[in-house]
């Protein structure tokens, strides 16, 4: 006899292994409140079998006045899913801070009944880095300013030194002169990526067809640094438009296609990027110092096969400087963190070998009379 009740769509057997396999802790809760079920990995995070488990109310294993309970019973209201960030779960029965995701969604088949799985590595980590990260391109952007201010001015007149000191050296020496030359004009072409982090003036936008975007960049790209590589789309056909400017978006995604092209390399026979789009509308963030909670529903996606980011990286790869390129200023990735932020929007990374995929979340435009990101 089967440890689980039967699930819907699938037989007891396949829906135990499906179950179990899955990492993250997923009960169902009935119409009464009750546990109904529940995988390994939820037994394993309230320490408690499954038997013992259905006997109790889900009341009784969280806090008291525990934000899960409600988003449960909005869950049944509404009918549709709804995820929550940084939940602690932590309990005299499980005692400490357990700060959790939480995925509430309703199970059709069901009536009344809903799933919920529980994800312990919480996003709130995901954007405490894009908290860091925003806060480190203001760091970039007032030092840009200091840049441009104290070194371009003499940079300027190292160079005019140069050249005119090669037009009074011998042959042997030239090469000096103009090694003094090239360094002097290196740094400037830095110094000017770094001055694009200075630009504070408001973004003009407008509706934003993000499947042009993706079009115009996948176009530019084929036709140079991926043009061995095979693309694919997953697109939302509805997709609303993005409340955005497009020649920053265009500049975002040809960033991260470059990079996905770049990572795959050039002499690979089964290099792939993927480009999606899709609506989650179960998405929504508080925005720091704020009760504020702000609507994330678009989501796009660009991923790749190539070896991967490596996890050292993985937490402080959208600071400045930070590249896995031997030849890479660090700088390109910082700015599209700052571009998504001054939209609004967030942007996170999941890497392994031969799956790496960049996530941008952004507000949708609600029209004129409306501020982007209100809708529930």
């Amino acid at each position: 006899m089967s440890r689980h009740e039967p699930m819907p769509t699938l037989a007891s057997g396949t829906a135990d292994a499906v179950l179990d396999a899955l990492p993250h802790p997923v009960i169902m809760v009935a119409a009464d409140g009750r546990i109904a079920n529940a995988n390994a990995a939820a037994e394993s995070f309230f320490d408690a079998s499954l038997p013992l488990l259905r006997r109790h109310m889900l009341r009784d294993l969280v806090p008291f006045g525990s934000p899960l309970l409600a988003l449960i019973e909005q869950v049944r209201g509404r009918g549709a899913a709804v995820n929550e960030y940084k939940v602690d779960l932590g309990t005299p029965r499980n005692p400490g801070e357990r700060l959790v995701d939480l995925h509430v969604a309703p199970l059709p088949e069901r009536p009344d009944h809903v799933v919920v799985m529980l994800q312990e590595r919480t996003i709130a980590d995901k954007m405490d880095r894009q908290l860091t990260h925003r806060g480190a391109a203001r760091s970039v952007i007032a030092l840009a300013a200091m840049l441009a201010h104290e070194i371009k001015n003499p940079l300027s007149g190292i160079r005019g030194a140069a050249q005119l000191l090669e037009q009074s050296v011998g042959d042997d020496d030239r090469g000096l002169t103009r090694l003094i030359c090239d360094e002097a004009d290196r740094i400037v072409k830095l110094v000017d990526r770094m001055e694009v982090f200075t630009d504070e003036r408001p973004i003009e936008r407008e509706p934003v067809n993000i499947h042009a975007v993706f079009e115009h960049v996948k176009r530019l790209t084929q036709s140079g640094v991926a043009r061995h590589i095979k693309f694919t789309e997953d697109y939302d056909p509805s997709l609303p438009p993005v409340f955005g400017n497009r020649d920053q978006l265009v500049q975002v995604f040809l960033n991260l296609v470059k990079n996905a092209a770049e990572a795959i390399g050039e002499n690979a026979t089964d290099g792939e990027i993927g480009l999606s789009t899709a609506f989650r509308p179960g998405v929504r963030l508080s925005l720091p110092g704020s009760k504020t909670r702000v609507s994330l529903p678009l989501e796009f996606c660009v991923k790749d096969n190539g070896p991967g980011v490596p996890e050292d990286l993985l937490p402080h790869l959208f600071d400045p400087f930070v590249t896995t390129k031997s030849t890479g200023s660090g700088l390109g990735l910082a700015l599209v963190s700052k571009i998504i932020g001054d939209h609004g929007g967030i942007i996170e990374c999941e890497s392994q070998p031969r799956r790496t995929i960049f996530r941008v979340l952004m507000p949708m435009f609600l029209g004129n009379d409306a501020e982007p990101g209100d809708a529930a």
